[in-house]
């Protein structure tokens, strides 16, 4: 987003963070982001509501006559708090609308108590597919629709329909990670399956006060071992980390750690690298 538009959703932004029921934070998530689907599919709406030459009220009022009734007051009041500042573009519009969606599920969950374990679900969720090669190309396959997607995203993350209640699947995973999940197959922020769950989890993370750290090595860490790296980095960047570690032999030994743009390849492979590198030089 351009400056005028960070403006604009930082306002948008304060009034969430008033807020504290957590159903009610999750139902005027779930509502937002539809109105996010339509701005999607809508481009001539998408300019009508970020049109400069038209004031904050008429475009707030613009809005209102297209959604009011089918959206909840605190949806309406986020979304009419949102469209009502200056926007540089209606992508910028876009935008800000799915990531107020997004991190109105992402409040609701902290309200909740529950945003450490979606943090980690949507983690977890993104080295299962990444892990599966046939997985991984169906839900990040733009080609495919979204809804499909979205849909196998959730059969994957809630299971099967429950065999004592027919129609009601057995819960796995928490409501908001499923959502959150889906945002990212429909590309959240313009970015691939992976780079939007990446961001997911970071947003996530940031809600909680917390940088990520991922750590990438040969064999699984050791709680005790995991603690440690995660209080070295903290001690470093000035904050808590969120350590998400994934096991890959091919590194053969060592970690690699990145934190943001900043990254530590300790890795024998990377090692073993620069050996060849010199080698042949």
């Amino acid at each position: 987003m351009q400056g005028a538009s960070r403006e604009s959703y930082a306002t948008a932004r304060a009034e969430l963070d008033q807020l504290t029921d957590a159903a009610t934070l999750a139902t005027a998530a779930q509502e937002i982001l539809a109105v996010a689907r339509l701005l999607r599919t809508e481009p001539r709406l998408r300019r009508a509501i970020s049109d400069p030459s038209r004031t904050g009220e008429e475009r707030a009022a613009l809005l209102a006559g297209l959604v009011g009734g089918q959206i909840g007051p605190v949806a309406q009041q986020l979304l009419t708090t949102l469209v009502a500042g200056r926007w540089s573009s209606p992508v910028d519009l876009l935008d800000g609308v799915e990531r107020l969606g997004v991190e109105t599920l992402i409040v609701g969950a902290d309200r909740a108590g529950e945003l450490a374990d979606v943090e980690d679900e949507l983690f977890r969720f993104g080295q299962i597919v990444s892990g599966d090669t046939r997985l991984s190309v169906t839900v990040g396959d733009a080609a495919v629709p979204a809804a499909y997607r979205a849909e196998l995203v959730e059969q994957l993350l809630t299971g099967e329909p429950s065999g004592e209640t027919p129609g009601v699947r057995s819960a796995k995973a928490k409501a908001a990670t499923v959502e959150l999940a889906q945002q990212a197959v429909r590309g959240f922020g313009g970015r691939s399956f992976a780079g939007a769950l990446t961001r997911l989890v970071e947003l996530a993370a940031e809600e909680r006060g917390r940088s990520v750290a991922y750590v990438t090595v040969a064999q699984p860490l050791s709680d005790a071992d995991e603690e440690r790296l995660g209080a070295a980095l903290a001690q470093r960047y000035g904050r808590e980390v969120a350590v998400k570690v994934t096991v890959d032999p091919r590194v053969l030994g060592g970690a690699s750690v990145q934190v943001g743009s900043d990254l530590y390849d300790g890795t024998v492979s990377r090692r073993l690298g620069d050996v060849r590198k010199a080698l042949t030089s």
